[in-house]
């Protein structure tokens, strides 16, 4: 099993910048990739970014530029620094970890943390 906590997120500015972390425990070495996800009311959750076990990452287009992910594997922690935000990017983050096998896909969830970009 795998357990996810995200942490980071808050009220900020149009402008402003967060960085939230996903602390992983458990069988982190069964991971194939982590990705972040949101979530705001009405809309359909969407991926914000990913990173794989080999490092590769990847972004939606909305934030690609702003949004940074990365890693430290001594901390089996991943983060999502945010920068330039924007009200749009106002929603329930939630942190992914996903292992791929024979046949399908198995995803585990953070619980969510929350971001609000107001004035």
């Amino acid at each position: 099993q795998v357990q996810l906590v995200e942490s980071g997120g808050g009220l900020v500015q149009p402008g402003g910048s967060l960085r939230l972390s996903c602390a992983a425990s458990g069988s982190i070495f069964s991971i194939n990739a982590v990705d972040w996800y949101r979530q705001a009311p009405g809309k359909e959750r969407e991926l914000v970014a990913a990173i794989t076990s080999g490092g590769s990452t990847n972004y939606a287009d909305s934030v690609k530029g702003r949004f940074t992910i990365s890693r430290d594997n001594a901390k089996n922690t991943v983060y999502l620094q945010m920068n330039s935000l924007k009200p749009d990017d106002t929603a329930v983050y939630y942190c992914n970890a996903n292992r791929i096998f024979t046949g399908g896909r198995y995803d585990y969830w953070g619980q969510g943390t929350q971001v609000t970009v107001s004035s």
